[in-house]
């Protein structure tokens, strides 16, 4: 298709080429600071998946992730991500849900989620389990003290695994966390990672760690993050509403 009018002026969706150039370079970016960051580590970059928050973008970035072929989308809130999920329902995407589910939207936010990482509390897990299929969970720990931050605190996780691995239709991937602000990332993060390898006596097979955002992935790729969630690295700032 012509990118200019008859008349020789540029069509309008040459910005948008500009937009797209962009957000691959963004992307590339990530990709080689992951690659780079498991090389230090010792580790294989194909055992890390990069799942990209989209929160409030547009579909169109989605879409324009996907032809760069991101397949891994995490959303924060539900009524975002279900709407978002249905319009890209002919997609071979993998959805994360990434932010604390409410008990009376666990069902609706299983119906489309693929994996969803903010598992934090018995009557939750209670809420997602089924007899008719299995949706799989990482439990957030809280690093802080603060209770508003979600997560479920280090003395009550092992009774959270206990009643993950009960519940059937629930799928323990492992354990997930956010570092806490104006603490030493890399230092939260190895305090996950011996979560981790506690609860692998109860969960032998819990072995993911979902940790690591734009600013602090590297140092979560160093203590064993499995899986990165990454917003504005990759999809740049959110739009203003």
């Amino acid at each position: 298709m012509s990118l200019e009018f008859p008349n020789g002026a540029p069509l309008e969706p040459a910005s948008n080429t500009s937009a797209l150039s962009d957000l691959a370079t963004r992307l590339d970016t990530v990709r080689v600071g992951v690659v780079e960051a498991a090389r230090t580590a010792g580790r294989e970059p194909a055992d890390i998946t990069t799942i990209v928050v989209t929160k409030f973008h547009p579909v169109s970035l989605l879409e324009e992730l996907y032809a760069l072929g991101v397949r891994n989308m995490g959303e924060n809130r539900h009524q975002e991500a279900q709407s978002k999920a249905a319009s890209l329902f002919d997609l071979d995407l993998v959805w994360h849900f990434v932010g604390q589910v409410q008990g009376k939207k666990a069902r609706q936010v299983r119906a489309y989620a693929n994996v969803i990482h903010s598992v934090d509390r018995e009557s939750l897990v209670t809420a997602l389990a089924s007899e008719e299929s299995t949706i799989d969970c990482f439990i957030q720990v809280n690093l802080t003290d603060d209770a508003a931050r979600g997560g479920v605190p280090p003395t009550n996780l092992s009774a959270l695994v206990d009643s993950a691995l009960a519940a059937p239709g629930v799928r323990l991937l492992g354990l997930m966390a956010v570092a806490p602000l104006g603490e030493e990332p890399r230092r939260a993060f190895a305090h996950v990672r011996e979560l981790s390898e506690q609860i692998r006596k109860q969960a032998p097979s819990a072995t993911a760690l979902s940790m690591g955002m734009s600013q602090d992935y590297a140092a979560a790729v160093l203590e064993g993050a499995t899986h990165l969630r990454i917003g504005t690295a990759i999809t740049g700032n959110r739009p203003v509403l």
